[in-house]
């Protein structure tokens, strides 16, 4: 079959639109035929090579997909050939202490699709039986591949972690990946007041399309000063940061006392400064936060049905030109998902 591999660790040129073989199936796993998949920037890190992680080349990267169901393995009861489905990203070894507690993301073996095993950019894919879910109706493949992971992450950092309420105000750095925008259409359905920072004003105006109600340009604003000024100096309830590095020092000074920072990402850097004072004498929460649980994707994906959310989709591409995907991603450019579109 038809896949988009890496041969090695490294940079794009380590990326080949290739054969592959078809993968094989295990007793309780599901084989799909694929229509779409999601990038994430998971993808970019098993390409540079994630430390510890061993694999075989060539790999085939891609955490979200959604399509047919081609086949199931003779134990398989919850699915059948032609069911159109999407897949929770998440893999969970169903033995540890955390998974016997239903909390598989912290699961001991815990992996995602694309980055532990073969993963979802090629014409077929396999998952066990207990991540596979029907597509809600009405929604493309294209937006049943995009939201997953995205959704997932940003349904466990507010619901879970934060815990937000209608009426609070909450400060979502980086608007235009794929969780960030996840996060606004989330809380917006809640009911929050959404400030957004980008250095990008067209991202901020589509930001403010999606529903964002206070837009932040960081790079001709302080955004701290700014989140100070519109809140009347009270500070925001919750603050998304996914971006670390030297913004999370500001992001600690724009939480309200007993506010609530969230993160499940550093793309300017793990290991930035922090107030420690600021965090103990203001009484702030910190949480961190990596996917989901089995029982938050059901409440996510209920959520997206009965609400009708639909993820933002920046571009979508062939599977034979997902290198160039990629490049769009690695460079910044998208707001939104940026999605593979496999097949006629």
């Amino acid at each position: 079959m038809k896949a988009m591999a890496i041969t090695a660790h490294g940079g794009m040129d380590k990326v080949q639109y290739m054969d592959v073989e078809r993968p094989q199936l295990g007793p309780r796993e599901v084989l799909i035929e694929t229509k779409a998949a999601a990038l994430n920037h998971l993808d970019l890190w098993v390409r540079n090579g994630l430390p510890g992680s061993k694999l075989a080349m060539p790999h085939v990267l891609g955490a979200d997909g959604a399509g047919v169901v081609a086949e199931v393995g003779p134990e398989v009861r919850t699915v059948k050939g032609g069911d159109r489905v999407l897949i929770n990203p998440g893999l969970s070894c169903h033995q540890c202490e955390f998974c016997y507690a239903g909390e598989q993301s912290l699961c001991v073996r815990f992996g995602i699709m694309g980055e532990t095993c073969p993963g979802t950019f090629g014409e077929y894919f396999k998952v066990p039986q207990e991540n596979v879910h029907a597509v809600p109706e009405g929604m493309s493949w294209e937006e049943a591949a995009a939201f997953p992971l995205v959704y997932l992450t940003a349904w466990r950092m507010l619901i879970s972690k934060a815990a937000i309420k209608p009426g609070e105000d909450i400060l979502i750095l980086g608007i235009g990946g794929g969780v960030s925008t996840a996060a606004l259409q989330i809380a917006k359905a809640l009911g929050l007041r959404a400030i957004v920072t980008s250095s990008s004003d067209d991202k901020l105006q589509k930001a403010k399309n999606l529903g964002a109600d206070l837009l932040i340009n960081y790079r001709t604003q302080d955004f701290a000063r700014e989140v100070r000024d519109l809140t009347q100096r009270r500070g925001v309830d919750v603050v998304v940061d996914s971006v670390g590095g030297d913004s999370y020092a500001k992001s600690l000074g724009c939480l309200r006392k007993g506010g609530r920072l969230v993160t499940c990402g550093a793309t300017a850097g793990p290991r930035p400064q922090t107030d420690l004072q600021r965090i103990f004498w203001n009484q702030l929460s910190v949480f961190g936060s990596t996917m989901g649980n089995m029982r938050e994707f059901a409440e996510m994906l209920n959520f997206v049905r009965r609400r009708g959310l639909k993820p933002a989709i920046d571009q979508v591409f062939p599977l034979s030109e997902g290198a160039q995907a990629m490049a769009r991603m690695e460079e910044g450019q998208q707001f939104g998902k940026i999605v593979l579109r496999v097949g006629a």
